[in-house]
């Protein structure tokens, strides 16, 4: 290549990218690749899912604070430069029926003008890469929906200069390649599950299959399977440093890592678009780029 490769990976709350390509993207780190994340809400609205935190009155008051902290441990674990697009969480809606999300809140926004926000970065960092969820958000988050909308319209839009001018917007540029994560995937949760069961251990996906069926989510198509499993502890480390999201004891780490990488060694995603040649499945998502630098 005669110029840096760079992948940017836009999630939508602090944690995402340590729980979804986080292996990845310390494997394109080690490699040289220039790799930023671009996190769009600070993650205000999410509960303290650690048992071990919750009732902490300092947590609670001061959870934006306490997040942005863990994602700066988080964001040196993983070796990644990381920027904020300064959205308000929207929170997870529960209930029948649904409450309206809160005022202000990054779902309520104006995609196109969001999206504005998320051009400026890809201009000025230029990455040739994008990854973000599918029109389903992974799962459906408003924040992690509204995250695929602004993507895709900042994926285009970045090249386009009369909806976003360069003296506002900077420079024009075009990506060359947009993917979905897609590592929470059937064919990789049934073979893990299978292992443990196959060594005599209790496996942590036996509800998850079950309420696999009963959501009936539609099977992805996995065009690229990176190989990264000598990056699966960076993973878990990352992931742990959110501690107020993640329960070190819980199920997230009940696959033991030698099991994880004998039996699936990769992270899975969706080839959404593609402006240069490749062929499918692929094993890199610079595929088509580093061939034609």
């Amino acid at each position: 290549m005669t110029d840096q490769l760079r992948l940017m990976a836009v999630h939508a709350h602090p944690d995402d990218e340590s729980s979804k390509g986080a292996a990845t993207m310390a494997k394109y780190v080690s490699e040289g690749v220039d790799v930023l994340v671009v996190t769009c809400t600070g993650g205000e609205r999410g509960s303290i899912l650690n048992p071990k935190l919750q009732g902490d009155p300092y947590i609670e008051e001061h959870i934006h604070e306490v997040r942005k902290k863990e994602m700066d441990e988080a964001r040196e674990i993983l070796g990644v430069k990381q920027e904020w697009l300064g959205f308000v969480d929207s929170g997870l809606p529960e209930g029948d029926p649904l409450p309206p999300l809160p005022e202000g809140c990054f779902a309520l926004e104006d995609v196109d003008k969001a999206a504005g926000e998320l051009v400026r970065k890809i201009r000025s960092f230029r990455p040739q890469v994008i990854t973000t969820y599918d029109e389903n958000g992974g799962y459906p988050h408003p924040d992690h929906i509204m995250t695929h909308k602004i993507t895709m319209v900042a994926f285009e839009g970045a090249a386009d200069t009369e909806k976003y001018p360069e003296d506002e917007f900077g420079p024009a540029y075009q990506p060359l390649k947009v993917y979905y994560n897609q590592g929470f995937n059937r064919p990789r949760t049934e073979a893990l599950h299978n292992a443990m069961l196959e060594r005599g251990l209790e496996s942590p996906y036996e509800d998850w299959l079950k309420r696999w069926d009963e959501f009936e989510r539609k099977e992805r198509t996995l065009t690229t399977h990176v190989p990264c499993a000598d990056f699966f502890e960076i993973r878990d480390k990352a992931l742990i440093a959110h501690a107020t999201q993640i329960d070190p004891d819980g199920g997230w780490f009940r696959v033991p890592l030698d099991l994880q990488r004998e039996v699936w060694p990769t992270e899975e995603y969706e080839l959404a678009k593609s402006l240069v040649d490749t062929s499918l499945p692929e094993d890199d998502l610079f595929a088509g780029i580093r061939d034609n630098g």
